[in-house]
């Protein structure tokens, strides 16, 4: 297998402590890596091996390079719209960092026109890649599991993740968007999003996001900024007829059925197919588990790169996020 040669735009704390460490772990390198903070580009080349000569504060400059498989972008929504449709304009297979764009409507022209030119753009939705959350939607999706019937969840952070930013955006463009794009993966399609907003003082913000689906379902998402992010702060459960799903702090999966109760049973016992399944990982050996998806995500996109038949989240997967958590915002009591 061939090494692929990756422009890496973006040198973030984001990048340097998520993504680009689990790229070294697959058979591609950093052909070119470019961010306008100088400080930030020469601390990321040296820490990733890549020569100054491979450095550029121009993505377009990297672009222009002829020796590239594939683009990654983890620079913020404005940047991965504009670099992302001058990236598909040069048939460059394109990972980018959720949000893919500023707007739902921007979303759906980056959308389009990778659908247009046949390129494949992989949407950062790491959520879907959880090791647990992986776990929980295969369980949902499985014919056993029945209809979806309803999604409770909560996806917190703290005031301080936001500070500087009064009016929410990145709140909502950043944290928020997530379960934009997990909620109707796990659920389906959705047919109409309203909120209910509660703002407990500046920058502490309390949504109730009311979900109803196209089969039927119904879901309510809770999402704030005025919790501690020293305490695990993400739930999530799928009801169906007499089966829930449950996943706790990304690394805790409960499968419960229908069982019998076991009162008056001299014989009582724990059965498959009917007592409750739990999975939770070896904490101990962290390096063979994937509990944010980072690992699993780049490697479905480093496939798609290859021409592999992946399931991904698209362009027109990240177009849908957006659009949904608009109407959410749009339709706010």
């Amino acid at each position: 297998m061939s090494t692929l040669r990756i422009g890496w735009i973006g040198c973030g704390t984001h990048a340097n402590e998520m993504l680009l460490p689990q790229l070294t772990r697959f058979e591609a390198r950093i052909a070119a890596l470019c961010d306008v903070d100088a400080g930030k580009l020469a601390a990321t080349a040296a820490r990733f091996g890549v020569a100054p000569a491979d450095t550029t504060p121009d993505w377009r400059q990297l672009l222009a390079r002829t020796d590239l498989d594939a683009v990654a972008i983890a620079a913020g929504p404005a940047a991965h719209f504009e670099i992302g449709m001058a990236a598909v304009a040069r048939r460059l297979p394109v990972f980018i960092e959720k949000p893919p764009a500023p707007s739902a409507a921007e979303a759906r022209q980056l959308a389009a026109a990778a659908a247009a030119a046949g390129v494949p753009v992989v949407v950062g939705f790491m959520k879907r890649y959880s090791t647990a959350n992986r776990i929980a939607a295969n369980l949902i999706h499985a014919g056993e599991f029945g209809r979806p019937a309803s999604f409770l969840g909560q996806y917190m952070t703290a005031p301080t993740y936001f500070s500087g930013d009064p009016d929410y955006t990145g709140f909502y463009l950043h944290h928020c968007v997530h379960y934009f794009d997990l909620v109707p993966h796990l659920m389906g399609e959705v047919a109409s999003v309203a909120s209910r907003r509660h703002e407990l003082a500046p920058g502490k913000l309390l949504l109730h996001v009311d979900f109803r689906f196209a089969s039927g379902g119904i879901g309510t998402l809770v999402v704030g900024t005025h919790q501690s992010r020293g305490t695990p702060m993400e739930w999530w459960q799928v009801m169906a007829d007499h089966r829930r799903v449950e996943v706790r702090n990304v690394h805790e999966v409960r499968y419960y059925r229908n069982p019998p109760f076991k009162f008056g049973d001299a014989a009582a016992s724990l059965h498959d197919g009917e007592d409750t399944l739990v999975w939770e990982p070896n904490l101990t050996a962290a390096a063979n588990e994937d509990h944010k998806g980072y690992f699993a995500l780049l490697a479905d996109f480093l496939a798609a790169v290859r021409g592999e038949p992946v399931s991904v989240p698209t362009a027109a997967d990240g177009a849908r996020a957006m659009a949904l958590l608009e109407q959410a915002l749009a339709n706010q009591a």
